[in-house]
């Protein structure tokens, strides 16, 4: 196996990209609302991250799909990843509620609800599966709004491509060169992320900094400081276990530009490209972390799952309700796995998980504003968490997967490339 270059070539671009969000931050802290005027540069990066996501995900699950040896490894992938998503959705969770119990922060706390919230069309559990699932039109699956529908399609595309056998070849090297193509792709927008980041968290620490106000103080200076260290631990403990020592070495030599660019974008769609090249140097094997990191991407959410049950915390602290009995305690975790892993994929996903916070509990409509504004509080690091979290469970799934030494069987996975490389 490749060794990994050390120092800075191998830390370069990360470096890079953490430079301009620091820069960012700062001048955001500084300029304040002014800092907005910024914003159209990270905005360039957005939308080419965003334009290049759609096909970059049905190139890598459909190429992987199609030269899996079998239908058996494809289900042992599927299902060591709900495995671990579930897992590590329910920890998350723990964590949240341990800290709660243990600092307890939202004692006394104060919200205005004199907000009312915007009517929504109400849809039955029949039509949410049907959204989240699939679309009308074929339009509509090339679209960053149906990641789903699009997985879905690109599950089914690559697995048609596999049983067709020999009359599949050609349609199965261009998958796989289209997959090739976009990873290049990817490559030459990379290099403009150093700016456009720090840019887009500029002008998002500008924005933010309004509504850190009043009781929502206590709801960001609860989710900071244990998403930092779930971070850390978590992440270091299921790399760890995915690789031993050699696995978490990798997994921190590596994380680094997704969890920048998921931190500066506060999006896990737009991070999918960078994951997948993380996973790559890790040493993922090729089929688990082409399938695994896109689908990821819309149904494995730690971050939400920690930030559900803050919501959940919060609005019992407003409403002068215990949280610590068994029945709050088992709904609370559901809530937050429902949320972060099934309302995720479902067309307005946020809204439907907040509504059904307030619904479950018996909240008055009145509350769902106060827990819309701690989502766009905890957003960035939660994504981050999420983001993450996609290329973590991967080498998890590639435990399970393949045993103890897959990291020796992907023999190309380490091989150091940085941007220069890689572009």
């Amino acid at each position: 196996m490749t060794a990994q270059p050390g120092g800075w070539k191998n830390y370069r671009f990360p470096i890079l990209i953490l430079t301009g969000v620091i820069v960012g931050a700062i001048v955001g802290l500084i300029m304040g609302e002014g800092a907005t005027v910024l914003k159209p540069f990270g905005t360039v990066f957005i939308n080419m991250m965003f334009t290049l996501v759609v096909p970059m995900v049905f190139f890598s699950i459909a190429s992987a799909v199609a030269n899996m040896n079998s239908a058996t490894r494809l289900g042992r992938i599927m299902g060591s990843m709900m495995a671990v998503f579930i897992a590590t959705g329910i920890v998350a969770s723990s964590v949240m509620l341990l800290a709660l119990g243990i600092f307890r922060p939202l004692d006394n706390v104060q919200v205005s609800m004199d907000e009312a919230p915007e009517k929504q069309e109400e849809l039955s559990i029949g039509d949410q599966i049907v959204g989240a699932f699939t679309v009308e039109d074929f339009s509509d699956v090339i679209s960053t709004k149906h990641m789903l529908p699009l997985i879905v399609f690109a599950v089914l595309v690559g697995l048609s491509a596999n049983l067709v056998k020999d009359k599949g070849t050609v349609f199965r090297s261009f998958l796989d060169s289209g997959n090739e193509v976009f990873m290049k792709m990817t490559g030459l927008v990379m290099y403009y992320a150093p700016i456009g980041l720090g840019a887009y968290f500029a002008a998002l620490i500008g924005e933010l900094g309004s509504q850190l106000v009043g009781g929502y103080v206590r709801a960001f200076a609860v989710y900071y400081p244990v998403a930092i260290v779930y971070f850390f631990a978590a992440f270091t403990l299921y790399s760890w276990l995915a690789g031993g020592v050699t696995g978490m070495r990798r997994m921190w030599a590596n994380i680094l530009a997704p969890t920048a660019v998921s931190l500066g974008t506060g999006s896990s769609v737009a991070s999918i490209p960078s994951n997948l090249r993380a996973a790559k140097r890790i040493g993922v094997p090729a089929d688990i972390r082409e399938t695994i990191i896109p689908i990821g991407a819309t149904i494995h959410m730690e971050g939400s799952c920690l930030s559900a049950i803050l919501k959940i915390a919060f609005l019992f602290a407003v409403f002068e309700r215990d949280i610590f009995t068994p029945q709050a305690l088992a709904i609370a975790v559901l809530i937050a796995l429902l949320s972060g892993m099934v309302m995720s994929g479902i067309p307005s996903g946020g809204f439907l998980g907040e509504l059904m916070i307030v619904s479950m509990y018996g909240f008055p409509p009145a509350a769902l504003p106060i827990i819309s504004v701690i989502g766009t509080v905890v957003d960035p690091p939660a994504t981050t968490v999420n983001a993450a979290g996609d290329t973590v469970s991967s080498m998890m799934v590639a435990r399970v997967v393949d045993g103890k030494d897959w990291m020796k069987k992907e023999t190309h996975a380490s091989g150091g490339a940085d941007l220069g490389e890689t572009a």
